[in-house]
């Protein structure tokens, strides 16, 4: 039987105040949750990332473990930073191969087809992590939906709960949000 909801937010607000072995009971709970996730944003890499699944969760654990100014809210709150870490992760991935084809590093397989691929899908992450940023610029909350959302897997109702506004603002502002982001990637 998965762990409920409120389980897991009682062993983050315990982590939260500085408890240890909340922390070592919380992992196991998440963990299937965060591997979800992991394989989620690696589902949507394109072949030729050299990061796995398992690598990525152990690096956002890192991070997770490392952020002791984070007040624990809630479940989709712990899972929407978890996911804004992934992403980064996987951008500061993308920039590295995007500096490698330019002579950082060498693979030996076929020139027309590895470069095409991996210079496409970190051209793409890299995009999308400045389309983000401009977001964020001109509205924050926007920007965090389209986390919590998109890389997070959060509900509506989830994401409204972690930002403290109502589903219906999260629905206008994640529609907003997809079109104004398609917009700017396609460069319109």
């Amino acid at each position: 039987m998965p762990p409920g909801p409120h389980q897991v937010t009682t062993l983050l607000k315990e982590w939260s105040d500085g408890d240890r072995t909340a922390l070592e009971q919380l992992m196991p709970l998440v963990y299937d949750e965060l591997h979800r996730l992991a394989h989620q944003h690696m589902r949507r890499e394109k072949p030729g990332n050299v990061l796995q699944t398992s690598a990525l969760i152990n690096e956002a654990y890192l991070r997770l473990v490392d952020e002791p100014r984070v007040h624990w809210q809630n479940r989709a709150h712990f899972f929407g930073i978890a996911a804004r870490l992934m992403r980064r992760i996987l951008v500061d991935e993308a920039r590295k191969r995007d500096s490698a084809k330019r002579g950082g590093a060498t693979i030996q397989v076929s020139l027309d087809e590895a470069t095409s691929v991996a210079q496409e899908q970190a051209a793409n992450v890299v995009a999308l992590d400045d389309a983000l940023r401009s977001l964020e610029a001109i509205d924050l909350r926007q920007s965090e939906i389209v986390e919590l959302r998109f890389f997070g897997g959060l509900s509506i109702e989830e994401t409204a709960g972690v930002l403290k506004v109502s589903p219906g603002t999260v629905m206008r502002d994640w529609t907003f949000a997809r079109a104004w982001l398609r917009n700017e990637m396609n460069g319109a």
